[in-house]
């Protein structure tokens, strides 16, 4: 799937819920259905700089692909990396990269985000294209 179609899978997903706690209770399920990451991966250096919450995201490559895995102290932040993670992961580099993201704006999440969250949230998608493009320099 690319990541065009898991966007709007997601903006499909979001549209089935008629307010924004509803969509928030659904951000919380996400976050639940987060693959634990590994113990050893919640260090400092994988700590996401400009997240309020603590949020550490582990990447790797694998065959041609980065595959990214993370975990927050927070539900709600918890919930927007497993929706990057679901957006994200499983792709190369260059599709990373110029992923345009327009999903966080179709379901409304940039306007229902306090400022902290919504810088949160940006932070965790610059370092996940960070991470992609720092792994295209590997190829």
């Amino acid at each position: 799937m690319t990541i065009q179609e898991t966007e709007q899978e997601i903006v499909g997903e979001f549209e089935l819920f008629d307010d924004w706690m509803q969509k928030y209770e659904y951000l919380i399920e996400l976050g639940k259905s987060l693959p634990v990451i590994d113990e050893k991966y919640k260090t400092e250096d994988k700590l996401i700089k400009g997240c309020q919450s603590r949020v550490w995201l582990q990447s790797e490559l694998k065959s041609g692909k980065v595959v990214f895995t993370a975990d927050s102290d927070a539900i709600i932040t918890k919930g927007m990396v497993a929706l990057m993670i679901r957006v994200l992961s499983n792709h190369t580099p260059d599709e990373i990269m110029g992923a345009k993201l327009d999903f966080v704006e179709k379901i409304g999440l940039t306007q229902h985000l306090s400022p902290t969250r919504s810088n949160g949230l940006l932070s965790m998608i610059k370092q996940m294209k960070m991470d992609a493009f720092a792994y295209k320099q590997t190829i």
